[in-house]
Parts: C-alpha cells; structure tokens; sequence
C-alpha cells in the first residue's frame, strides 16, 4: 500500500495569510482608536479649563481660586483659603499641579465645582481628600491653572497644562491645537515635574526631541 501525505494547497495558504492580514490590521486600527480617542480627551481637558474660567467670572464677576467672595458667591463650602496677600489680583496663583491648601491654584477647583461649572468632588478637607479630588487627565498625570508661565517664552494671562502625557500624543496635541511645533506657538510641551521654575520647551525634532514614549507636560496660554 502506497503511503499518502496530504499538506496545505496554496489557495488554503492563501486563504490563511489573508486572514492573518485581516486580524493584524483590525488590532492596528483599533490601537489608532484608541490613541485618537486619548488626544481628543487630553485636548477636551485643556480646552474645558477656559469655559471654567469664563462661566465663574461671568456668574459671580470673580477670578476662581483668586475670588475673594467665595465663600459668599459659592457657600460655605469654599473650605480652601488661598493666601492673602495675593487674593483678589487677577492672577491664578500657584502652580497648576499644587496640593498647597493655600494655593488660588487649587481653590479654583474647588471653587469652579462648588459653582456647579465643573463636575468633581469639593472635599478639599485634608491631604488625602486634596490626593483624591485633584482633577487628572486620562494618562492619570495633574491638570491645573495657572497665571505664570510654565514653560519658558510662553506668553499669555493664564496657562493650562497637563503632565505625564506620551510624547507620541504630546506631539498629536501640538499639531491639532497649535502649530505642530512643540517650541513655538500658544501650545508646548516640557518636561515632567514641574515645580514652579520655567521648563524648556522640547523640540518636536532633532537633538534632544520628544521621544514617543517618554512622558511630558503640555501647556496651552490662553
């Protein structure tokens, strides 16, 4: 009796490498889904910060965090007291990623939810309750105000920013908000960790460029 081997014929080879293509492209599609979907959260989070600003100032004619009426315009809920001295000033005092009860920085989110603008919670009591209600973007990185400029040459009278972002959305942001430059422009990107001393922007490209997946901060003046 003859021995009979049997194998694949090219039309099932092909059959099979189709629909491994198939499946290779749906994974990829649906990774560039939801990275598209990232940006456009991290830029709904940047852009809702200004609607913050201007819904409070147009209901109670007061800077949030710099509102020296507070606790009459918002109840007495505005647990928070910024400090003094600068209250009232016009500026957003403090840095965007503050936990210092006495930063306007963080009162203003306090404040701005209190006012039923931003949704959120307003226990702001305690260090672990500050932890817990700081608003975050979607990388679980800080997004905050603030009226100095955070990264270096950047112009404006408040600026927004949002820290541990991939470099590889950084750089979307930048070409969907601004100009595609992450040095020029009213969008750029720094390094992490910030503290209060003006970053360096990051170049897009060339020495020293952002690296996709390395994490930055990104910062819009409005």
């Amino acid at each position: 009796m003859k021995n009979r081997q049997s194998g694949f014929t090219l039309v099932e080879i092909a059959i099979v490498l189709v629909i491994i293509g198939l499946l290779l492209g749906g994974v990829l599609k649906g990774q560039e889904l939801v990275n598209s979907a990232k940006v456009k959260n991290h830029i709904s989070d940047i852009k809702a910060v200004p609607l913050f600003i201007y819904g409070y100032q147009d209901k109670y004619k007061a800077l949030p965090g710099d509102d020296p009426a507070a606790a009459t315009h918002v109840g007495a809920g505005a647990t928070l007291a910024p400090t003094a001295a600068t209250i009232g000033n016009g500026r957003i005092e403090g840095n965007f990623n503050s936990t210092t009860a006495t930063d306007e920085s963080l009162a203003f989110w306090q404040q701005v939810r209190l006012a039923n603008i931003a949704a959120g919670s307003t226990d702001f009591s305690s260090a672990a309750a500050i932890a817990a209600s700081v608003p975050r973007n979607t990388d679980g990185g800080r997004i905050g105000v603030q009226s100095t400029a955070p990264i270096a040459n950047m112009t404006g009278s408040y600026f927004v920013c949002s820290d541990g972002i991939l470099g590889k959305f950084a750089k979307q942001i930048d070409i969907t908000m601004d100009d595609g430059n992450t040095t020029t422009g009213s969008l750029r990107v720094g390094a992490n960790g910030y503290a209060g001393a003006a970053l360096a922007a990051v170049p897009t490209a060339g020495a020293g460029a952002i690296a996709d997946d390395a994490t930055y901060t990104v910062c819009a003046a409005f």
